[in-house]
């Protein structure tokens, strides 16, 4: 048995060291041990079999996985677990070292930007696709900070982690503000060394540290089929946008006021937009407008300050300009004046998955 088994179970106590040793520098509470096996044990494994006869056998690696696993399990608060554990120990008998697989940590919350210009994740530049150039003066990116990478610089080293990505509940436009309630959105964070940071003090870093661009509220920890959830909830929204009117003529307060009225329960038509068309499919989308209010008007400089609320995935800048006849109706076509957005705010995300389901 011995040679069958290249002395392996002769080194359990070697095997338990080492990954103690490697398990020493992580925060978990639950794992699970698994075994990379090498050729020539499986070979000699599979000749066993056929010499003895037997008809069942539990393979090598998985009494090797339990008598290992048994022993860490010895350590205080330590738990194996087949299905969601915090970190999977591999021992590989190849190269005669243990690896450790942290799976990530998932937080969810809501982000503000106060600030416009910042994109909401990384955007790496089209040119060369994050290696650096020219165009993206050797940054590899189109934008050199976005909401991603401020709450990640103030975060991830707190979690000693590799990498954060942010999975946001829809996206608003990189020249607008995401103000009132905040969009909910999970992070992601890769390969972490540490597991319960606390996250009053974390939103507190986050908050101090971006204080002029962005902020974060509400953040708790949460399992990984947040992510799903969020990502397919289709969420209601309130937009603050000024409209300039293009047009040296009046435009009378009544007739804006006439044409909000004329969009408010409308089903709208909106065939993808120009300005997004060679990133997205070209169809027509059908998306309602629930509420379309004036908040203010000023006629001698032809601006206004309006709110409306709208269905998920209705674009708003062409809702106002109507994109040549690719949205219907308008306030463009309504007015039978220019207009176009020059700022705009989302105000909420009218996100209602009860996040109690998905907590930790």
């Amino acid at each position: 048995m011995l040679g069958v088994c290249n002395g392996l179970f002769e080194k359990t106590d070697l095997w338990v060291s080492k990954a103690l040793e490697a398990l020493s520098d992580y925060e978990f509470d639950s794992f699970l041990v698994g075994t990379k096996v090498s050729g020539l044990l499986l070979e000699n494994e599979d000749l066993l079999w056929e010499i003895a006869g037997a008809s069942y056998a539990e393979p090598l690696k998985a009494e090797l996985n339990r008598e290992v696993g048994k022993r860490i399990e010895r350590e205080p608060g330590k738990i194996a677990d087949f299905e969601t554990p915090d970190l999977v120990v591999i021992l590989n008998l190849w190269t005669e070292t243990v690896e450790v697989q942290s799976n990530a940590v998932f937080i969810y919350g809501r982000y503000l930007k106060f600030k416009r210009g910042i994109p909401q994740t990384r955007w790496f530049c089209r040119a060369c696709r994050g290696r650096g150039c020219e165009r993206c003066d050797f940054t590899g990116k189109m934008y050199l900070e976005s909401v991603e990478e401020l709450i990640s610089d103030s975060l991830l080293n707190e979690f000693k982690g590799t990498d954060m990505v942010l999975h946001g509940s829809g996206r608003e436009d990189i020249d607008a503000r995401m103000l009132g309630s905040g969009r909910p959105f999970v992070l992601e964070i890769k390969e972490p060394k540490r597991r319960t940071v606390d996250l009053r003090i974390a939103e507190e870093t986050v908050n101090t540290e971006n204080a002029d661009k962005i902020g974060v509220t509400d953040l708790q920890y949460v399992k990984k089929g947040m992510v799903a959830k969020l990502k397919n909830a289709k969420a209601d929204k309130t937009y603050q946008v000024n409209v300039e009117f293009q047009t040296t003529d009046t435009v009378r307060e009544d007739a804006v006021k006439n044409a909000l009225d004329a969009l408010c329960g409308a089903m709208i038509e909106q065939q993808t937009p120009t300005r997004v068309a060679h990133r997205r499919a070209d169809l027509v989308r059908k998306r309602k407008v629930a509420t379309a209010q004036l908040v203010s008007f000023t006629a001698e400089a032809h601006r206004a300050v309006m709110e409306l609320k709208c269905d998920a995935g209705l674009y708003i800048k062409e809702l106002i300009s109507g994109d040549k006849g690719r949205t219907k109706p308008s306030l463009n076509a309504l007015l039978g004046v220019e207009a176009e957005v020059t700022e705009l705010d989302v105000l909420d995300v009218d996100f209602d998955i009860p996040v109690a389901d998905f907590k930790l």
